[in-house]
């Protein structure tokens, strides 16, 4: 989503470029605080919003071995809001939304937090992390899509190029991983986050203007958790039974890729254009697989990984624009 624009209209977060590139974007600046403080603040609080999302598929890979993807959604997000209301105390400025913003709010925390994790949870039961976030990585390309449907921002050329190398790389994915039908199903869910990413990204584009982003985090995470209390029972058995080592990257997982990762993600949303700030996602995938080979020795096969790359590519040409 590059509409100057539409990106100077709202604001949303766009989920995990070059983050120094956005040293020189356009900056509101906060009462009292000099423009100089805002550009170092700015990349710095993306920074470290993209290297918690990226380390997010490696917690997931670590604690999926000892926890079901429903019992490690529930217990991700029960500590990223409880985690959320510490922060969103802290900050006492919180606004509620009423009536069909609150229950839009939901709506967009059930699908972000709730099937998202659940999905991706899902699927990394056989996928290494790199791979996953690779396929995640697609949704920049889908939120462009989605916008030029719902929000009338258009199918310029280098769009429609882009699309057809990013499935390119998915289908170099697929086949990389496609030793048997649980690999195929998992990589069918790490498409399926990334749709259910892009689709949250437009729902929450359209509700920023009603809703602070603070609050609407705290919500949506609340929402989430409500809606993955059935999970509640085997989370407790797995808990009782799970190494410690499992336990802390669940409570990794919640503190730090869902509840300051997302403040972080805020902070700098609120003084950068959106398109500038999406910018940065396109990093996450990259360290994950990094992150991934040195803390879990996992390497994606040659093949998944140029498919990989092919799908960053893609999203690239299709969502930067050229100088």
């Amino acid at each position: 989503m590059t509409n100057t624009t539409a990106d100077n209209r709202q604001t949303p977060p766009l989920a995990p470029g070059s983050v120094a590139a956005m040293s020189t974007a356009t900056v509101q600046d906060a009462p009292g605080a000099p423009p100089a403080t805002h550009r170092l603040l700015v990349p710095a609080a993306a920074a470290v919003t993209v290297v918690l999302w990226g380390s997010a598929f490696i917690g997931i890979r670590s604690a999926g071995f000892d926890y079901s993807p429903g019992a490690l959604a529930l217990g991700r997000i029960l500590v990223g809001t409880l985690a959320l209301t510490v922060i969103a105390g802290l900050a006492g400025k919180l606004r509620l939304p009423r009536g069909r913003t609150l229950v839009g709010v939901a709506v967009w925390g059930v699908l972000w937090f709730g099937l998202y994790n659940l999905a991706l949870n899902a699927a990394e039961r056989t996928l290494d992390a790199g791979t996953a976030s690779l396929l995640v990585g697609l949704a920049p390309i889908l939120i462009a899509v989605f916008a030029g449907i719902s929000l009338g921002e258009g199918f310029p050329a280098r769009l429609l190029v882009g699309i057809g190398i990013a499935f390119t790389g998915v289908a170099g994915i697929a086949l990389a991983t496609s030793s048997g039908a649980s690999d195929v199903v998992s990589v069918l869910l790490g498409l399926a986050a990334a749709v259910i990413y892009a689709g949250s990204t437009i729902l929450q584009k359209r509700l920023l203007p009603q809703v602070d982003s603070l609050t609407m985090t705290w919500l949506g995470c609340l929402a989430g958790t409500i809606a993955c209390l059935p999970f509640a029972p085997v989370l407790l058995r797995e808990l009782a039974a799970a190494p410690a080592q499992a336990t802390l990257s669940v409570v990794y997982l919640g503190v730090f890729p869902t509840a300051i990762a997302f403040v972080t993600w805020g902070f700098a949303l609120t003084r950068t254009t959106a398109g500038r700030l999406g910018a940065a996602t396109y990093a996450a995938a990259p360290l994950a697989v990094l992150m991934s080979w040195a803390l879990l020795g996992e390497v994606p096969t040659p093949v998944a990984l140029a498919g990989g790359a092919l799908c960053l590519t893609g999203v690239l040409v299709a969502t930067l624009r050229l100088r």
